[in-house]
């Protein structure tokens, strides 16, 4: 069941990725939907699907943009085994806890595609990191965060009024 939930994840990520982001941009600078989804999966769901979901997702999302083929499985990848692997040292898994974490591994993911591009001096890196890598983890930290509390808040009411019942 849970091939069919990460496998439908899949297929409409990438087309609400490519078609309506483009239109929710600040400054340039949209969220990647697909690093926030295996980032979640990785915290909740452990090392091994993050790992297999984040490979699977950057290489679909990958055949449907301009990134590297190898780039886009390796960071996405990568991202959802460490998400498991931190989501499993942290006892309690809140909205700051999460938004912390998307702020490291979004700013990993273009700081590594930023010196991948092999700018020709720092002062190319520096620009990257300041127009680009730092306002998209921003702004995946806040999309993540705010998705995850949505979901957190619907959790805990759910708990809470189980409790009541019980």
């Amino acid at each position: 069941m849970k091939v069919l939930w990460y496998t439908l994840l899949i297929i409409l990520l990438v087309p609400v990725q490519a078609i309506l982001l483009p239109h929710v941009s600040v400054w340039n600078v949209k969220p990647d939907l697909g690093l926030i989804a295996v980032c979640l999966i990785g915290f909740l769901a452990g090392e091994l699907d993050g790992l297999l979901v984040g490979l699977a997702l950057g290489w679909i999302m990958s055949l449907f943009s301009a990134e590297d083929l190898g780039y886009s499985m390796v960071t996405k990848g990568g991202i959802g085994l460490l998400a498991g692997v931190a989501g499993r040292q942290v006892a309690h898994v809140t909205p700051a806890v999460l938004v912390v974490a998307l702020l490291i591994a979004s700013g990993a993911a273009g700081l590594a595609m930023a010196t991948a591009l092999r700018p020709n001096d720092q002062l190319g890196v520096w620009w990257a990191l300041r127009t680009v890598v730092l306002p998209q983890a921003c702004y995946d930290a806040a999309v993540g965060g705010a998705l995850y509390w949505l979901a957190w808040s619907r959790l805990t009411i759910d708990r809470l009024t189980l409790d009541q019942r019980i």
